[in-house]
Order: structure tokens, then C-alpha cells, then sequence
């Protein structure tokens, strides 16, 4: 288990440490010097001393601010534990994914209440804290009609309320970094300037707003379009909807689940040309259902089928209900769909999201920054992780 796990916080490993390999912008050589954790100095070379690097690229962790659960593990599922949270964050690591936003969702207020604090005191793990810097909420504070629901369970959706976030801020240590919710429910323009006074960045989704307001919803604070193209109805009028004014405001980046099932290729390309690479995060939406076998499942009470071919179902709305693909999929998906760099898809799972979110200390590889690095190989736009590193510990081999 030495390869899999930090038995020490990384700010405390003095070892000095070089990791080979092909920088993931241009394809050249290059050696990443590591000191106490962090980049001290990147070095060009004119080629790699190891033959078996000569395929090996390396890249800044990915970072996944959407992750609802992963191997029957779910952050808003009762009875979660602190044993849970450092298992999925270990199997995080075999897929590259070195930061990582837990999503709680729609529920019950005493279950999120309850969720927060065991994953606040999970932080106080050395495994945890090093690649969950907070949480993610997304609902209940969403659109209650079918279709831009979702798969949330409507019975705990409400218009938000600050008394109630407070709460469930306290309950967490104070580490809700991100909330998504419908811009048109009464008070969310207020509540997101509440959340834009206390630094927590807040996202639009599941919801049916107007051009309006969007925009007053972006001058109040809001900077993301939670998975855009997804949360909306299956038939939507062709001049007034929502997606048009989110595509056209500059001043929101969107995240998208390029999975090959929650949006077309088409869907991806378009997107792409109107938001460009710096606008666009790429998430993962994993439910506690990734990673097990295909069959019909009850998922907060409702009959949820994970198909074969890697996708969540809900058959009661014909509507998706989550992704059970790894994030690291996005990447080959996004360059094979947009024809867009390597380097460009991977800073839609690094720079952006550490941008968005206020994380100064990671995403990018250059010196001074904490030395979270993968190397992985691709061959036909499919990536494979071969060693993930945060803090330049190894934490996964293959």
C-alpha cells in the first residue's frame, strides 16, 4: 500500500525529487526538479536519458469540482464515513485526479447537515485534506419542474435560504467553496451576492432563467454554468431559453460533462467555439454508482439503471441521472470532439478549475507551486494514467 498512500503530510517530505517526462504543452523533454513538495524549477532538455519515458507525458493534476461519489460511495448517501471519503479519494488517485470538490446534492437537510461534518472531520486526514480543499453543493436550492430538476428528488427543493447554507457552512468547517443553484428561485440574486461577500464562488444550474436574469445573476456574483447543456428540459423553445444568454455571457464560464452521453459532439464543438479554452472546465458528475457493474439500481429512492455502455439513466423522466465515467475520459473525448490541443483539454481539468475557484497553490506546472503531476500516456486520444504525484509524493503507480 506504499505506492497508494501518504503516511506523512507532503510539506514535511525534505526530499528532493526529478520526475522525467514530455511537457504536455509542446510535447518536449523536459525535468521537473521537486523540493519539499513543491516545483522548484522546470529544466527543457534535449531528450529524456530513460528510454521508457520517451511516451510518458506529464501534466498538472487534474482537478474535479464535480464528484457526487464513485464505487458505491455517495457524499450525500446516509451513513457515510470517514473510512468512505479516503477510499474514494484513493481511487481518485489510480485516475489522476489529485484535487477534488465532494458534491453534496438535493436532500434532506438533516443528511447534508450530517454529511458536511464527517467530511469536514475527514479533512483532518492527511490523505483527504491534500486533495479536497472543500465541498460542493448543488440543490437544493434548484428549479422544481421536471426536466430541469434532474434527477433531485423534489420534495427537498426550496427557494434558498441563508439561515439554513449557514447551517450547513457551519456544519463544514466553513469549506463550501461552490454552490449551484437556479438564478430565478426568490432570493438566489440575493443569496449570491451573499455568497460573492463571503468568497464562495456560486454556479448556475437547473434552472429555466431568462436573459435577465442571468444577467443579474452574473452581476451579483455568478461566474459558472454548472454542467451546461445538462439540468434542462428535453424540449426547449428555439429563441428563449436559457442556454443561448449563458453561451453569450462573457462573464460566465461553463462546466460540461464530456462523457459522450450528456452532450453531443456537436453540442461540445459549439460550445467550445462560443466559450474558448480559458471558459471551459471539464467535470466528471460521478455518482456512487461508477465503477460498479451495469443492472437497475434504487438511488434516493427512485429506480436508476447503469447501462453497459457507462451511463445513469432515469427511466421515470427519460432523463440522465449522473455519469460513471473518470474525468481523465473528458480529456480524450473533448480533443477527439473540438479538435482542440492535448494542452488546452488538460487546462480545462487543471488551471481553469484552480482559477475558479481560488486555488493559487496548484493547477499549473511551473516553479513554486505544489508539485501535483501526473504522467500518463495517449494513444489514439485515450489517456492512461501511469503515476500520479501530489505534494511530489507518489501516491499511485502503475
Amino acid at each position: 500500500m506504499s505506492e497508494n498512500t501518504l503516511h506523512q503530510t507532503p510539506d514535511k517530505n525534505k526530499e528532493k525529487l526529478e520526475v522525467e517526462g514530455l511537457f504536455y504543452r509542446d510535447g518536449t523533454p523536459i525535468s521537473i526538479l521537486i523540493e519539499n513538495g513543491h516545483i522548484k524549477d522546470v529544466i527543457k532538455k534535449t531528450k529524456l536519458e530513460d528510454p521508457e519515458q520517451h511516451n510518458l507525458f506529464i501534466g498538472p493534476g487534474l482537478i474535479d469540482i464535480q464528484v457526487n461519489g464513485y464505487l458505491g460511495h455517495g457524499f450525500t448517501t446516509p451513513g457515510l464515513t470517514v473510512e468512505n471519503v479516503k477510499e474514494i479519494t484513493q481511487n481518485l488517485w489510480r485516475v489522476g485526479v489529485t484535487t477534488y470538490l465532494p458534491t453534496l446534492i438535493t436532500a434532506d437537510s438533516q443528511i447534508l447537515l450530517e454529511n458536511f461534518a464527517i467530511l469536514a472531520s475527514a479533512m483532518r486526514d492527511s490523505q483527504v485534506s491534500w486533495s479536497v480543499p472543500g465541498f460542493h453543493l448543488e440543490g437544493p436550492y434548484i428549479s422544481p419542474i421536471d426536466g430541469f430538476r434532474g434527477a433531485h428528488n423534489r420534495k427537498w427543493i426550496h427557494p434558498p435560504n441563508i439561515h439554513e447554507f449557514n447551517e450547513f457552512l457551519t456544519a463544514a468547517s466553513g469549506k463550501i467553496l461552490l454552490v449551484s443553484l437556479a438564478p430565478e428561485l426568490p432570493g438566489a440574486i440575493d443569496f449570491i451576492r451573499y455568497c460573492q461577500q463571503k468568497s464562495i464562488s456560486t454556479a448556475l444550474a437547473h434552472h429555466n432563467a431568462s436573459t435577465q436574469i442571468i444577467k443579474q445573476a452574473v452581476a451579483a456574483g455568478a461566474r459558472l454554468s454548472t454542467h451546461l447543456g445538462n439540468g434542462m428540459a428535453n424540449t426547449i423553445a428555439r429563441h428563449d431559453n436559457p442556454l443561448w444568454p449563458q453561451l453569450a455571457e462573457e462573464n460566465l464560464s461553463i462546466s460540461i460533462i464530456v462523457d459522450g452521453f450528456h452532450l453531443t459532439p456537436e453540442m461540445v464543438k459549439v460550445f467550445y467555439k462560443a466559450k474558448g479554452p480559458d471558459k471551459i472546465i471539464l467535470v466528471s458528475d460521478t455518482t456512487d454508482l461508477a465503477g460498479l457493474p451495469p443492472g437497475q439500481y434504487i438511488w434516493d429512492n427512485k429506480k436508476i439503471e447503469l447501462k453497459p455502455e457507462g451511463v445513469i439513466f432515469y427511466p421515470e423522466q427519460n432523463v440522465l441521472a449522473g455519469a460513471a465515467a473518470p474525468l481523465i475520459n473528458d480529456i480524450g473525448n473533448m480533443i477527439q470532439f473540438t479538435n482542440c490541443k492535448l494542452a488546452e483539454a488538460i487546462d480545462m481539468v487543471s488551471k481553469n478549475p484552480a482559477k475558479l475557484l481560488g486555488l493559487d497553490d496548484r493547477g499549473i506546472i511551473e516553479p513554486g507551486k505544489r508539485a501535483d503531476l501526473i504522467l500518463f500516456t495517449i494513444q489514439n486520444n485515450r489517456l492512461e494514467i501511469k503515476k500520479t504525484l501530489i505534494a511530489g509524493k507518489t501516491v499511485y503507480h502503475n
